[in-house]
């Protein structure tokens, strides 16, 4: 037996346990730090990435707190055409947008690997 936690704890969160906090940034304006629950790298880099495309985005960088806890902190400032929080859900839709299309065209590459390779996805 491992005193580890169990896998599933590094992503479930407890009932009301809200998934982000957010928090005011007093020391620059337009600017909001977002802690995100119980998520990591993977989503903390495709979300200051795609922020960093955004035009009213002046600033977008993130930092986990501590290694052991799945946890992120996401700082956001804006040049004041949008809030940070608009930002932030403009960035999200953006990419739920690009999934769906990679989605789209993988499945369209896939159909047509099997049409090609006489309807046998492994081409053998």
């Amino acid at each position: 037996m491992s005193n580890a936690p169990d896998r599933f704890e590094l992503f479930y969160t407890e009932p009301g346990q809200p998934k982000i906090e957010i928090q005011p940034e007093t020391r620059v304006p337009n600017a909001c730090i977002f802690k995100f629950i119980k998520e990591d790298h993977t989503l903390a880099n495709l979300l200051r990435a795609r922020l960093l495309q955004s035009p009213s985005v002046v600033f977008a960088a993130y930092k986990v707190p501590h290694p052991l806890f799945p946890d992120f902190e996401l700082r956001v400032q804006t040049d004041g055409s949008i809030t940070p929080k608009d930002a932030l859900l403009q960035a999200c839709k953006d990419i739920v947008g690009d999934l769906g299309g990679l989605s789209r065209e993988f499945t369209k590459e896939w159909e047509i690997a099997k049409a090609v390779a006489g309807g046998r996805p492994d081409g053998l």
